[in-house]
């Protein structure tokens, strides 16, 4: 926290005549309720006295610094009164007083803050300035301007405490294209504007890339894991890492590399999500936000696998159609053997195989290659017994952890019947147990709600499909890849394996719709966007076009009010449309390249898409602010925004 959050200038008092300590008090409290600071003079005066009664808050240099939190308190806030006759307080005398008022239940900001005034405050030079000062304003750029000098040296001293020191990592995305090299650049970035050596290996959809070796490691002095599915840290052995999820690291990069060398350093093990650890498979059914992430990786694990399955086989079909719908069938009039041949390879094998592989790989990010076997099993029976996609996964986290349990009570076993029992005996009884579940307890019942919620979604029409596509199509575009964003996904996916493509249709609007529109904006409203912006805005069209939402996520970070709203509004509009329409997709994605082959009115759908872009583009020129005269001159002139 910045001083300039907490200081308002209007909150600041230059008193020339005498005056007692019960005045100032008195003064200062009248202030911040008179500005919109505090509900109640009483209680916050009765605070301050509390606070007073236990000791002095004088504290030297001629400097008085009370402060309470109290109920009363609606915004935190710091009001000034400097008195050159001098203000009685306690034993001293003081001519500069600065009153801290906190909210009841606020964090230790406060106290940050009076530990940052009281070290300005023993400045002479610091203090000089403020006894001098003209006017309140003349005060306050004071403050501001030794809290900015203050940083200023603190960044240097880290800048130099870090320089030549080694940062590696390891980044990894559920589908391994954007958010992947994303967290590795904003690492990247940190770590050499630090004077720092990095290098971040990326797991991402073309394989390992920039691979990390045991040289790397053990050179390394600091070590972040950015991930949202499975990873394989064994290379780390026993030294400590900071483990994160993808988007921590993109957005507050620098603090996860304060905390991976301050973990280092104190050589404090950090206590993450490992699949290897005995201690965290009890963590991760026994504490909610461990088991959150815990869930959140296996599911994303087993997606990312299935996700080339799902697109494969969606496409080959979609070509299948385009001989005919019945053109495959060996009895129909139609038949072709071209049409045959794309239904064998989709229809009749990637589409078989993707829950398998979601529930295969599940369980595999839980109990590792032991998992497999039961994983895949179970999830190819949900797959015969009619519970699909949600039996998958559930299949999937059933032998996952069955087969970890199994893994752990087994270690005892002489080394010598290791292979027997990793071969023979945990994958099948690991087997027997998912298989029985899924024959007997699950499959049946869990088949019944997917045969409800696809009569349900097949008989939505009109206004109702409208609602569902809006609803679908901004959660993509809500947080652009992130909780709210995967839970649209992992919804759109379940209908897909049920054979309703309309979802997929819209959660493609509501992932396009973000790029191109902030895309349309920067061409359209120059004025709002500086050259840096209006340059990405220019890659945002071959971003949006793929189906890569996260183009849009450096604007929506920089000015989140503004983009994200815009970005919601524009992408519901377009899903409402799509679904309305009867628009299906059978390719949850690819972007402009599948909708030829995959979408049943492709003219239709590019409208829709086109509609939200423009939405979103618009809602962008009338919200946005434009750029100030300063940061136009800025840009005439040459310089960086």
């Amino acid at each position: 926290m910045y001083i300039d959050e907490l200081i308002d200038v209007k909150n600041i008092n230059i008193s020339l005549g005498e005056m007692s300590k019960d005045e100032v008090i008195n003064e200062l409290v009248g202030l911040f309720h008179k500005n919109g600071y505090i509900d109640s003079v009483v209680d916050y005066t009765a605070a301050i006295g509390k606070r007073e009664a236990e000791i002095s808050t004088a504290v030297g240099y001629g400097v008085a610094i009370p402060h309470a939190q109290n109920q009363s308190v609606k915004k935190a806030t710091i009001g000034i009164l400097r008195n050159l006759s001098g203000i009685q307080w306690g034993t001293e005398k003081v001519n500069l007083v600065f009153m801290i008022a906190a909210e009841k239940d606020a964090s230790d900001e406060h106290l940050k803050m009076l530990s940052k005034i009281s070290t300005f405050l023993m400045d002479d030079v610091f203090r000089a300035k403020l006894l001098v000062a003209g006017s309140t304003k003349e005060i306050y750029d004071v403050l501001l301007q030794e809290d900015q000098k203050k940083e200023a040296e603190n960044d240097l001293i880290k800048v130099e405490a870090d320089a030549g020191k080694y940062l590696i990592g390891i980044s990894a995305c559920m589908t391994g294209i954007a958010h992947t090299f994303m967290a590795a650049e904003a690492l990247s970035n940190e770590a050499k504007q630090r004077g720092m050596r990095v290098k971040i290996q990326t797991n991402g959809s073309t394989g390992i890339e920039n691979q990390l070796t045991k040289k790397d490691v053990a050179e390394a002095n600091a070590i972040v894991v950015a991930h949202d599915v499975k990873v394989d840290t064994t290379i780390f052995g026993d030294k400590t890492f900071v483990d994160v999820p993808v988007k921590k690291a993109i957005s507050d990069a620098g603090s996860m590399i304060d905390k991976a060398l301050s973990e280092s350093q104190n050589n404090h093990v950090q206590a993450v999500v490992s699949d290897q650890d005995d201690a965290d498979t009890e963590d991760d059914l026994t504490m909610g936000g461990k088991f959150a992430r815990a869930f959140y990786t296996h599911v994303m694990s087993g997606v990312s696998y299935m996700i080339p399955f799902v697109v494969v086989g969606g496409i080959f079909i979609a070509i299948s159609f385009m001989f005919g719908i019945y053109a495959s069938n060996p009895d129909s009039s139609q038949y072709n053997i071209w049409a045959a041949f794309f239904n064998e390879i989709g229809g009749n094998s990637a589409f078989k195989l993707y829950v398998p592989v979601l529930a295969g790989f599940i369980s595999w990010s839980i109990a590792d290659k032991a998992g497999l076997a039961p994983g895949m099993i179970g999830g190819m029976m949900a797959v015969n017994g009619g519970s699909g996609f949600l039996g998958g996964m559930v299949a999937g986290f059933l032998g996952g952890y069955v087969t970890r349990f199994i893994v752990k009570r087994t270690r005892k076993i002489p080394h010598t019947y290791q292979g027997l029992v990793s071969v023979l005996f945990t994958p099948l009884l690991a087997t027997f147990i998912v298989g029985f579940v899924m024959f007997f307890v699950l499959n049946t019942p869990m088949s019944e709600l997917i045969n409800l919620m696809t009569g349900w979604l097949k008989s939505m029409n009109g206004t109702n499909a409208a609602i569902m596509g809006a609803i679908l199509a901004a959660m993509m575009a809500s947080d652009m890849g992130g909780p709210i964003n995967k839970t649209a996904s992992a919804f759109g996916l379940a209908m897909f394996a049920s054979k309703i493509y309309g979802p997929s249709a819209a959660l493609m609007v509501g992932g396009m719709v973000p790029p191109l529109g902030i895309a349309l904006a920067t061409l359209l409203f120059k004025n709002k966007f500086t050259i840096q912006e209006r340059e990405a805005g220019k890659a945002n069209w071959v971003l949006g076009a793929s189906f890569i939402t996260e183009g849009a996520i450096p604007f929506a970070a920089g000015d989140p009010l503004h983009i994200i709203p815009a970005n919601i509004v524009g992408s519901a509009v377009g899903g409402a449309l799509c679904m309305a329409f009867g628009i299906t997709l059978q390719a949850p994605h690819g972007g402009i390249f599948v909708i030829p082959i995959a979408c049943n009115h492709p003219i239709l759908y590019i409208g829709c898409i086109l509609v939200g872009t423009v939405v979103t583009a618009t809602i962008l020129g009338f919200t946005k602010k434009s750029l100030t005269k300063e940061q136009m001159r800025a840009e005439m002139a040459g310089g960086i925004i």
